[in-house]
């Protein structure tokens, strides 16, 4: 249990990790997984736990927070409560400790509860050691195994678990947490820059979070700008962003690359480039079919972005829904890319030459 920022390790003063200090401790603290939470507390309240879970979704989406939450709803104490880190320990002989460990009683709780984290790591013999005691549970004994893989993890093991899918956090559910912890650390943070922190952070709390640590650490006044944002996270400024989309709009191909050259010469991630120029983009289509959502609009962009925005809605053809599928299959086209840039100036060739 973490509870101080600050913490000594010899004469060093360590920073405690924003997602670790701002955990959820309770149902009511978790966002963005309301059908998981629902089905937990009911069961808490029935008292009629399973013997065994499965929390399955992608990274930094809150399932070992969850895990912590059921135990302490049940009542158990930090001392029937064991963790374990699959990817590191994955073999039968931690298995079968474990299953030893199990067998005896709790010490001061209802239940002994085990959290496996990383559970897709474990190796065919521990799942099949595994098996058995899910098969024939002790009745103080609740399991709670965490994957990010579901698909790793042996038919025969998830048909003797409640499994759980833990969806990705909402864009405006980052933007809010971003904005939250950063009052709580005594900061301001921009609406723009909690747009950028958002897009970065991909679906995870967890990325989300450590981003806003680092521009925490790096801001010398607590007044966390975009700019600074997009500093920590490799993104290139939006004057260079906006002469690229403008370029678009123009159908001038000589200009949008040299403004993507430009923000990768200075720096800027070609990726992380291509997602903010499909932002922009589909910020100037929304403003041309749907003027309605300007006031949303604005809260994801800055007063002058969303000038340049509103002009190419109107003048900026060449930006249409084809040139946006262009920089979609861009974006997911450089993952894999042995040259970053080239999926971009590829998408560019055929949409604009």
């Amino acid at each position: 249990m973490y509870t101080g920022l600050m913490v000594k390790k010899g004469e060093e003063r360590m920073v405690e990790a924003l997602y670790r200090k701002y955990r959820p401790g309770d149902f009511d603290e978790v966002r963005g997984q309301d059908e998981v939470v629902a089905v937990l507390r009911a069961a808490v309240k029935k008292g009629v736990p399973a013997h065994a879970y499965l929390f399955a979704g992608g990274r930094g989406t809150g399932k070992t927070s969850m895990a912590r939450i059921l135990a302490k709803a049940l009542g158990t104490s930090d001392s029937d409560v064991y963790e374990m880190d699959a990817a590191s320990n994955r073999g039968i002989d931690e298995v079968r400790e474990l299953r030893e460990g199990v067998a005896t009683l709790p010490f001061e709780s209802t239940y002994k509860f085990y959290i496996i984290d990383e559970a897709h790591a474990l190796t065919k013999d521990a799942w099949g050691a595994l098996l058995k005691t899910l098969e024939e549970p002790p009745a103080h004994a609740i399991f709670v195994l965490c994957t990010t893989e579901l698909d790793r993890v042996p038919e025969t093991i998830r048909s003797r678990c409640q499994v759980f899918s833990f969806k990705k956090p909402g864009h405006e559910t980052l933007k809010k947490i971003a904005v939250d912890v950063a009052k709580k650390e005594g900061a301001t943070l921009e609406p723009a820059g909690a747009e950028l922190i958002a897009l970065m952070g991909e679906g995870s709390f967890r990325d989300a979070l450590g981003i806003l640590q680092k521009v925490l650490t790096v801001s010398g006044d607590k007044k966390l700008t975009e700019d600074e944002v997009a500093k920590v996270v490799g993104a290139p400024g939006s004057r260079t962003l906006n002469e690229f989309i403008q370029a678009l709009g123009h159908k001038d191909i000589a200009a949008a690359l040299a403004a993507f050259h430009t923000a990768v010469g200075a720096g800027s991630e070609p990726r992380i480039f291509t997602l903010l120029a499909m932002a922009r983009a589909r910020g100037v289509l929304l403003l041309r079919f749907a003027p309605k959502l300007e006031k949303e609009l604005s809260e994801q962009f800055g007063e002058d972005d969303l000038k340049v925005l509103k002009v190419l809605a109107k003048e900026g053809l060449a930006l249409n829904a084809a040139l946006l599928a262009e920089l979609i299959g861009a974006y997911i086209d450089m993952a894999r890319a042995p040259l970053p840039s080239v999926p971009l100036e590829l998408a560019l060739y055929r949409a604009l030459g």
